[in-house]
């Protein structure tokens, strides 16, 4: 499933992909699975994989995909799911996944690719990558199937940062635009505010605010502001861009992720009730896998860290090889955009008429 559109124009250079191969629940074997898999379909793409290398090397070797195209980076230390993440910024130069973004910043890759503890990933990227001038809380942006003619809604925050005022949302809003554009090709993506309805009066006082900054932002940021949404709108065709706090949308991504489960066991369970049932399973095989591959979070696998001098693609723990791959193809399709260079100029000039709305509001309210 194409997650993102190819951009050809660019540039035909290689492109190098930094890849942390500790972490995730799954051990290097998965995450080497996963970029070699990558390396078949793309050959366009170079791998920096970090870990200790006496056992990354002897993985890469069983990979004839990876001869050459695969640099082993030494790194002792692993980050795991239970560190906190103030205690992997004191001590955590010899991990993994600090030599992942150490790449980054050193401009000997494009992105980083991390299954690593999300908080710890954060909180690491924020201090070696640093935020985008403007940026107050950066925010992990997700691409969600939806009913809409490119097959998917962006929704930010999903759980960079729990907290968001009216500002933070309205540069949720604008980096969730900029990401709509490049990576769906959406000329003019529409933004909903998610809120317990859709009505003005509805919701808390920072929503509100938030309501009327992103209105007041519409022109110049670009994009169609349809107020606020629901819960029932983040897989809906009522908007493109879906912003939100990140305990809410972590919450719902939750939420989702789990449904689908779901409603995969309830079919499974619907197909094995009778003799008929699965002779009705054989026959509706092909829309099933359809079904399936629309739904299967590993196809779609890859929050985006937004707000940073440097593209960070966090891929979920528990993702196999395929999981892998798919977050490996969204950072190439980012990497080729030139999604970063895009968002801080985005950012940047929309920073003067952002301080000017928050100081208009200032005054209406007085």
């Amino acid at each position: 499933m194409t997650s993102l559109k190819d951009h050809n124009s660019a540039g035909s250079d290689r492109v190098v992909i930094s890849v942390d191969a500790m972490g995730g629940d799954r051990g290097p074997a998965a995450v080497v699975a996963g970029i070699s898999r990558s390396a078949k379909l793309n050959p366009e793409l170079d791998f920096i994989l970090h870990g200790p290398e006496d056992d990354l090397s002897k993985l890469v070797a069983k990979r004839r995909i990876l001869d050459g195209r695969c640099t082993i980076k030494h790194a002792t230390d692993v980050v795991t799911m239970e560190d906190k993440p103030s205690q992997v910024m004191r001590h955590g130069k010899a991990t993994s996944m600090w030599s992942t973004l150490e790449s980054v910043r050193n401009g000997e890759a494009t992105v980083a690719v991390s299954c690593g503890n999300t908080g710890a990933l954060m909180a690491l990227s924020m201090i070696r990558l640093r935020k985008l001038p403007g940026v107050n809380r950066p925010a992990i942006a997700i691409l969600w199937p939806s009913r809409n003619p490119q097959g998917f809604n962006v929704m930010l925050d999903v759980g960079a940062d729990i907290k968001a005022d009216a500002k933070d949302l309205l540069q949720y809003a604008l980096m969730g635009t900029s990401y709509a554009r490049n990576g769906l090709e959406l000329k003019r993506p529409r933004v909903g505010l998610l809120n317990v309805g859709t009505e003005e009066h509805k919701g808390r006082a920072e929503l509100k605010d938030a309501h009327d900054l992103i209105a007041a932002n519409e022109s110049k940021g670009q994009y169609e502001f349809v107020g606020f949404v629901e819960g029932g709108d983040i897989p809906g065709d009522r908007c493109d861009v879906i912003v939100t706090d990140g305990f809410t949308g972590n919450v719902a991504l939750k939420t989702g992720e789990g449904t689908a489960s779901l409603i995969g066991d309830f079919l499974r369970q619907a197909f094995a009730y009778s003799p008929l049932s699965r002779i009705a399973s054989v026959l509706a095989y092909t829309s099933m896998q359809r079904l399936k591959k629309r739904i299967d979070p590993r196809r779609v696998n890859g929050g985006v860290f937004l707000g940073l001098n440097g593209t960070v693609v966090k891929s979920h723990g528990s993702a196999d090889a395929m999981g892998v791959s798919s977050a490996v193809k969204l950072a190439f399709e980012l990497a080729r955009s030139g999604f970063g260079d895009r968002l801080a100029a985005r950012v940047a000039s929309t920073a003067e008429v952002d301080q000017n709305a928050l100081g208009q509001k200032d005054l209406n309210t007085k």
